[in-house]
């Protein structure tokens, strides 16, 4: 099995390109977090090459950014060229099946910027309106449904 998974932030903006047939490829490269420190407590980072196809390769690089944390799912694929100096050169690339927006590196900075001294606040649900909670926030479903337990699938 050939199975990927990592989540990373974008180390440069995505190059995107067409093939002959017509085919969009974007090729990026994401940075990596390792789990373990070093000798000084800083964590080093793996910069991974991806490459994405056809309506995502086009959504990457419409929406995606130097810094753009994207969660990635795909296979590992190595291959090999022969380089203009004569040597033999290996590639490792990530082909994406699946690439998922988290979020920009802005968006992280900000978060961290709106916190207050009040602890409370860090709980809070952002920009995100609450209502009292004395009042019922199912209102406006229609009538309430009642269930027994063989209505449980479990």
């Amino acid at each position: 099995m050939n199975k990927v998974i990592l989540i990373g932030r974008l180390a440069r903006d995505p190059e995107k390109r067409s093939t002959m047939s017509g085919s969009d490829v974007t090729r990026f490269t994401i940075a990596v977090t390792r789990t373990y420190q070093d000798q000084n407590g800083e964590r080093g980072a793996d910069f991974i090459n991806c490459v994405a196809w056809r309506k995502q390769a086009e959504n990457i690089a419409k929406y995606c950014v130097k810094g753009t944390q994207v969660a990635v799912e795909g296979r590992i694929q190595t291959g090999s060229y022969d380089a203009q100096d004569g040597s033999k050169r290996y590639t490792t690339d990530i082909i994406c099946d699946n690439v998922t927006f988290l979020g920009t590196k802005g968006d992280s900075q900000n978060k961290e910027n709106n916190y207050s001294s009040n602890p409370t606040d860090h709980y809070s649900t952002g920009d995100i309106p609450t209502s009292d909670i004395s009042e019922d926030p199912y209102k406006d479903f229609g009538e309430e449904i009642a269930l027994t337990d063989d209505d449980l699938p479990f």
